[in-house]
């Protein structure tokens, strides 16, 4: 294959300027857009062998409206953005990046944990406001600090993410007890509890690192949220929808949880707010866990070698 015409339809997801898409123009035409609406996608990419992707919705109607288009290649794990019932009826690889983000995540996570178990938007925002300079004590306290060493970490998704987390988890003291539907080995010093309500009692903390899907969607609601221990720590680097804002809010906001961390909403960008944005020792970020610049010049790179592996005639990371 020469001369291939490559359209990379939301650049700015993975690459918003700190990286180079020069191995892609090696390949051939390169037509790089920041952002790209899915009505905009058959006009830009009419003439394209290949598109690009990491969140414009690829439809059947949109693949149909793409007779030249031979693959999608997606700059994500995850693959919801494609019809990938159309792609296949119409012989189109679709490939994906999988464990670029491993250790970035796990980092985020971990980050969250140690914040909140510190109080830290609390006692940063004290020194901000000028509090700390006028305290008669060399300290403020703005909320109880606890210590992370010999509480128990409960792991829901023992997959790479979660064994990372685990593993920094186990260096910094804690326990960790990790709950998966299918039936996998435990690392050393991990404890594998047979259910959910298993974990809810052993753990101090809780960490999400599960796949979302129909069985799990907003898991995290009033009933579960009554079974942990009080004063438990939440976090979410997994994704938005596995959590029930509200009840998490009203879980803050009761004391059940002394913090909740995520680094995704229901909504992103959340265009219509959310009841977590501004409760206490509560820390949002804006969906960043996986996007250190190691991690997308890893994904960068993975994009590349799966075209690659195309134009050879053997596709590698193909999702369906």
């Amino acid at each position: 294959m020469s001369n291939l015409k490559i359209v990379i339809l939301d650049a700015n997801c993975a690459n918003p300027g700190d990286l180079s898409w020069e191995e892609f123009e090696s390949l051939g035409e390169v037509s790089v857009y920041s952002h790209t609406d899915e009505s905009q996608v058959v006009e830009r990419a009419a003439d394209a062998d290949i598109i690009i992707d990491n969140k414009v919705n690829l439809s059947a109607t949109t693949i149909a409206s793409l007779p030249k288009l031979r693959y999608i290649g997606l700059l994500s794990t995850g693959y919801n953005v494609v019809d990938l019932a159309a792609a296949k009826k119409r012989g189109i690889p679709v490939c994906n990046v999988p464990a670029y983000s491993t250790m970035s995540v796990a980092q985020h996570a971990i980050m969250l944990l140690t914040a909140l178990a510190a109080k830290l938007p609390a006692h940063a925002q004290s020194v901000n406001k000028g509090e700390w300079g006028q305290c008669k004590n060399f300290c403020l306290f703005k909320g109880e600090v606890t210590e992370l060493s010999g509480k128990t970490l409960g792991i829901i998704g023992y997959g790479s993410i979660g064994r990372a987390v685990a593993r920094i988890a186990l260096a910094m003291g804690m326990k960790v007890v990790a709950c998966k539907r299918h039936t996998c080995a435990a690392d050393k010093g991990v404890t594998l509890v047979d259910s959910l309500d298993e974990l809810l009692l052993a753990a101090d903390a809780i960490t999400l690192h599960c796949d979302l899907n129909a069985g799990n969607a907003k898991m995290v609601n009033e009933a579960f949220l009554s079974k942990v221990k009080r004063g438990s720590i939440l976090v979410n680097t997994a994704r938005g929808g596995l959590v029930d804002e509200n009840a998490v809010r009203k879980a803050l906001d009761e004391g059940i949880l002394s913090g909740y961390g995520a680094d995704v909403l229901a909504e992103e960008p959340p265009v219509h707010g959310s009841a977590l944005i501004g409760a206490d020792n509560c820390i949002i970020t804006p969906h960043i866990a996986w996007a250190s610049i190691e991690a997308r010049s890893r994904l960068l790179k993975a994009a590349k070698k799966n075209i690659d592996a195309f134009i050879e005639g053997n596709p590698i990371n193909l999702v369906y």
